[in-house]
């Protein structure tokens, strides 16, 4: 008899997209503590009970940014991957917020640094090669052509 491998989605990723005169900048942040420490990473967080998907991202952002969010899409897109302590598949929804050059950054403690990155820096710095992929994906859909209104979130300004 086959085992079979269950598969898990009980968190988000979120990609914070900035335009400026050089060009698309990606958020990254620098990660402290137990988990990934010193890793460069993406926003990312658990769902809470009673919480979609897309609000865990509004939190979440606001929670390890201090930004509060009023233009979030759907990457019509999940990041996928093997953690193998839980020897299972871990599906996370993926979105994409657009915020002001101006804005500004206040870490929490689960963070150390931060940097606007362009993508190809983000590249180097992201040390996944699923983050990877999802960061191409995100440029191809985000920043290099606009989103479908069909994947924005109902985030009320």
């Amino acid at each position: 008899m086959s085992k079979e491998i269950p598969i898990r989605s009980f968190s988000v990723s979120l990609f914070v997209l900035r335009k400026s005169a050089d060009g698309w900048r990606v958020l990254l942040l620098k990660r402290s503590g137990k988990m990934l420490n010193g890793q460069w990473c993406q926003i990312a967080g658990g769902i809470e009970h009673r919480e979609t998907a897309w609000q865990t991202a509004l939190r979440e952002a606001q929670e390890e940014t201090g930004l509060q969010l009023t233009e979030l899409y759907s990457a019509d897109c999940c990041e996928q991957f093997y953690e193998a302590h839980r020897d299972a598949i871990t599906l996370a929804p993926v979105f994409v917020a657009y915020v002001d050059e101006r804005c500004e950054i206040t870490l929490n403690h689960e963070h150390s640094e931060y940097h606007w990155a362009t993508f190809a820096e983000a590249q180097q710095m992201l040390a996944f090669p699923g983050q990877r992929k999802t960061l191409n994906w995100v440029r191809e859909n985000f920043a290099e052509r606009a989103p479908s209104a069909l994947l924005k979130m109902p985030v009320l300004p």
